[in-house]
């Protein structure tokens, strides 16, 4: 440990000191999940709230309002196999960034959008707090 860099969970009760790890592990999970170029372009296309392939033209059991990407829209998009797909989406939904829903074999994804802005926000909230040094520096005008 280097000097002057708080310990998580220095001074506070057992159970804070836990929540401090758990925020941590999230943390790291997003730092993770974030970390490869190809799985920032999945949650983008994700935003954009692209269809998939013609779902009732495949067998797939998709109604209107059914969201979220197909496996093979992925494969299609980025040239990579189903098991290379599903390894990013496991990364991105670890994360919390991401849920599956599975319609007969198929799974889509979307983004999980009040996991990802607790997430990031609790990230930001972390990262001021954990440290005074970057406390100060967030709230000095420059």
């Amino acid at each position: 440990m280097r000097p002057g860099l708080p310990v998580v969970g220095q001074g506070r009760p057992a159970d804070d000191a836990g929540h401090d790890e758990d925020r941590v592990g999230r943390l790291v999970s997003l730092g993770r999940a974030l970390s490869d170029p190809i799985r920032v372009r999945m949650l983008g296309m994700m935003a954009e709230g692209r269809g998939c392939c013609s779902l009732p033209d495949c067998g797939v059991p998709a109604e209107d309002q059914d969201a979220g990407i197909c496996v093979c829209e992925f494969e299609a998009c980025f040239g990579m196999g189903q098991s290379k797909v599903s390894y990013h989406m496991k990364k991105l939904k670890d994360a919390g960034l991401v849920r599956e829903e599975k319609r007969g074999r198929w799974s889509f994804y979307s983004i999980d959008g009040e996991e990802a802005a607790s997430l990031l926000a609790d990230a930001g909230t972390f990262l001021l707090v954990a440290d005074p040094d970057i406390s100060r520096i967030s709230t000095r005008r420059v």
